[in-house]
């Protein structure tokens, strides 16, 4: 991708209402503010432990921090600095840390720096093994020089790490071979050491889009399920799942929806993906092809071999946008932004039926300012909105229930 095409590409991620952000009860940001504490924040990622502990990790002052509350997000512990030196954090719309716990209290990391000016990543990884007092210095998931970014990262039912990512490393070879190479390629790589060390990277899927964050869930018995902008025949930047027989096998890539967006330039808009104890799976996804435009959900039942028919999320005139999908102790839901040439606003519907009902759009939390994309994230007994907004600093915000 060009240097022009990205920012293009920026620019109208941008009139969508997703710039990048900060928002919370009293840990709000300041225009000026540099330093890697919560109120400078520009993404921020939640997790729940099973006790009940909420974790962030997020970007600010050119670092990764961690930190923990256990009181629902009113108060934190001191940040915990997870990078050090100067990296060149992935700054780019679906960039941000990611943060994932296994049930014994370590606490796995994962992000993405900028090796150049032309938009090349390189993943790192850090653990901490005491209860994210210190974090291990980060090291690259892969020794490939090529390109890594949007990361994955999470525990499958065995408490073992499993990661993803999107990778350049097969374009070289293609283009010395004189063809035209487009896109990335799916990578993953797993850890039975709490993500103290990795396997060697592996491919599951190849051409697919290089630049939209990656849904990964796991099914009822642990196996990784991704969902993905791939790149179909024609350029079409469509979305699919794959499925994982085990943490090393890649099952087929199986369309979501027939969309036919055909862009030689990157949306900057990847899917979301949750899937139910019976099974289904729920994806949420942006499109603007000559099929439909705007946000949609669909469910699939057969574990991603069939899917049903495309839902519309949001009202189009708002420009609906950064849709997130989270099966939770209430049920389903699902939130994304809208703007009103205002304000952004944050709007919920839910599913107590496995996605086949849903209730009514409402607006659950609003801005004037710039923000981060919306979150969901569970305890186990409630949902919570994760968001951050420039005026208001980090807002942890319970989902109550309605119609």
């Amino acid at each position: 991708m060009s240097h022009r095409t990205f920012i293009v590409m920026l620019a109208a991620a941008f009139t969508q209402g997703s710039a990048f952000a900060q928002m919370s009860h009293n840990h709000g940001s300041e225009a000026s503010c540099a330093t890697v504490e919560l109120r400078c924040a520009s993404k921020v990622t939640p997790a729940f432990s099973q006790d009940g502990t909420l974790w962030l990790a997020w970007m600010a002052g050119g670092q990764v921090s961690v930190a923990r509350s256990s009181d629902e997000g009113r108060s934190f512990s001191s940040p915990v600095q997870v990078t050090q030196g100067t990296p060149n954090l992935d700054w780019g719309p679906d960039a941000r840390p990611k943060i994932a716990l296994d049930r014994r209290g370590g606490v796995a990391i994962a992000f993405s720096t900028f090796r150049d000016k032309a938009f090349n990543g390189e993943v790192f990884y850090s653990r901490s093994t005491d209860g994210g007092k210190t974090f291990a210095p980060p090291r690259p998931i892969t020794g490939n020089a090529e390109s890594q970014r949007f990361e994955a990262v999470g525990f499958d039912g065995e408490g073992n790490v499993f990661a993803a990512w999107l990778d350049k490393r097969n374009r070289v070879p293609v283009q010395q071979a004189g063809k035209k190479y487009d896109g990335a390629a799916l990578f993953f790589a797993s850890s039975r050491d709490g993500g103290e060390t990795y396997t060697e990277a592996a491919m599951a899927v190849d051409n697919t889009c290089e630049c939209c964050r990656l849904g990964l869930a796991f099914d009822p018995v642990g196996h990784p399920v991704i969902a993905f902008r791939n790149i179909f025949d024609g350029g079409i930047r469509d979305h699919a799942v794959v499925t994982f027989t085990d943490s090393k096998t890649p099952g087929e890539a199986r369309r979501v929806s027939e969309d036919d967006w055909q862009i030689a330039a990157c949306p900057h808009q990847g899917p979301s993906l949750s899937i139910s104890p019976d099974g289904t799976y729920h994806v949420v996804w942006y499109t603007k092809g000559k099929v439909r435009k705007g946000l949609f959900y669909a469910r699939s039942r057969d574990g991603g071999r069939t899917f049903s028919q495309p839902m519309p999320v949001g009202e189009p005139a708002r420009n609906p946008s950064r849709p997130y999908v989270m099966v939770g102790p209430q049920g389903t839901q699902i939130v994304w932004k809208e703007f009103d040439g205002e304000k952004t606003s944050i709007n919920l519907i839910s599913s107590t039926d496995a996605g086949m009902t849903w209730s009514r759009p409402r607006v659950i939390a609003t801005t004037a300012d710039a923000s981060d994309h919306p979150l969901l994230v569970s305890d186990g007994r409630r949902s919570y909105l994760s968001w951050m907004t420039k005026a208001d600093g980090y807002r942890l915000q319970p989902i109550e229930g309605g119609s």
